[in-house]
C-alpha cells in the first residue's frame, strides 16, 4: 500500500468520492477500508456549499486534502474530505472495521456485533474517535493515515442518502456486495 498523493485531492469530487473506495482510512490507528462514499460541490442543491461560504462549511473552500467536519442533529459528526473545486468534498458514509475494533467498540458502547460498527457517518465518526478538533485537518500527517489500495475495487453507483434537494443523482459510491455498507444499492446486494 502507499500514500494517497496530493495530487489525488484535484480530481474532480465525483472521481475522488469513487477512488477513495478501497482506500485504508484510520485516526491515530483506528480504523478500516472505506466502503460507501458520497459526492457534494458547490454546484448541488444538497450540498453544505451551494448557498456560499459560510462560518459552518468554510473548511470546503480550503485547501484540498483536509478533513471537513461537521455536526449533524445537533449529535453527530460526520467527515468529508475536500477535494476538486472550492465547495466541493466528499462524504465518508461507511468502512468495513480492521484497526482498532476493541477501541472502536468501546467507544460507540456497544457489544458485538459489528456489523453497523461504522455503517453510517455517525456511527463511523464515533467509533474513530472523530470530532470538531478535527475539522480542517490535514489528511496527509496523524492522526489520519489514508492508504492507497493496489487493485481496482468494484464499485458501484446510486442515489444519496438522507437528503430531500437533488436526492436521484447518482452520486453515492460503494464497494459492490460489501457486508458494511450503511444501506445496500437498490440492484446490487
Amino acid at each position: 500500500m502507499s500514500l494517497l498523493s496530493p495530487d489525488f485531492y484535484t480530481q474532480p469530487v465525483d472521481e475522488v468520492a469513487q477512488g477513495l473506495i478501497g482506500v485504508t482510512l484510520t485516526v491515530d490507528g483506528v480504523g478500516g477500508i472505506i466502503v460507501e462514499t458520497e459526492a457534494y460541490d458547490a454546484a448541488d442543491p444538497a450540498s453544505h456549499s451551494f448557498a456560499g461560504r459560510t462560518v459552518r462549511n468554510a473548511t470546503m473552500f480550503g485547501p484540498r486534502g483536509h478533513a471537513y467536519v461537521y455536526r449533524i442533529y445537533g449529535l453527530h459528526h460526520c467527515l468529508n474530505i475536500v477535494c476538486g473545486t472550492p465547495g466541493s468534498a466528499v462524504l465518508i458514509r461507511a468502512i468495513e472495521p480492521r484497526h482498532g475494533i476493541d477501541s472502536m467498540l468501546e467507544r460507540r458502547g456497544i457489544a458485538r456485533p459489528i456489523r453497523e460498527l461504522c455503517a453510517g457517518p455517525g456511527r463511523l465518526c464515533a467509533a474513530l474517535g472523530i470530532n470538531m478538533a478535527l475539522d480542517g485537518a490535514s489528511l496527509d500527517r496523524p492522526p489520519f493515515l489514508l492508504e492507497d489500495v493496489d487493485t481496482v475495487p468494484d464499485v458501484v453507483t446510486g442515489p444519496r442518502i438522507g437528503i430531500t434537494k437533488a436526492a436521484d443523482r447518482p452520486r453515492r459510491f460503494g464497494l459492490r456486495s460489501s457486508l458494511w455498507l450503511s444501506r445496500p444499492f437498490p440492484g446490487f446486494n
